[in-house]
């Protein structure tokens, strides 16, 4: 008997595009949270590097279209690094703050 390929809504598979690139995990791991074979998030995170998505950590065009100076480029290699960093701690802050909302409502049962 022939499976039925199951169909992914966009929301779903950005949603695990979001998760490696923002987590840093494995996509083979990230494919087993979800419950989903490995394969399929590998080729929607390959897409959206292609299409230089926001979310693919992937460097976007200047909007100029032209060419930077050495010392803007240093500029923009330097704010994209900070942003990189605080939007990581970001991250990490929520994970704790949904932790903590966890535990509150464990430990209140």
């Amino acid at each position: 008997m022939a499976s039925r390929k199951r169909v992914y809504d966009a929301e779903f598979r950005e949603g695990a595009v979001r998760i490696v690139a923002e987590t840093g995990k494995p996509i083979p791991e990230v494919a087993e949270d979800l419950g989903i074979h490995p394969g399929t998030p590998h080729s929607w995170v390959s897409r959206a590097r292609r299409n230089g998505s926001p979310s693919s950590d992937r460097p976007v065009a200047e909007p100029s279209g032209g060419r930077l100076r050495e010392s803007e480029r240093a500029d923009l290699e330097r704010l994209r690094a900070g942003a990189r960093e605080k939007d990581k701690r970001i991250r990490e802050l929520e994970m704790e703050r949904d932790t903590c909302k966890r535990f509150v409502a464990l430990w209140v049962k």
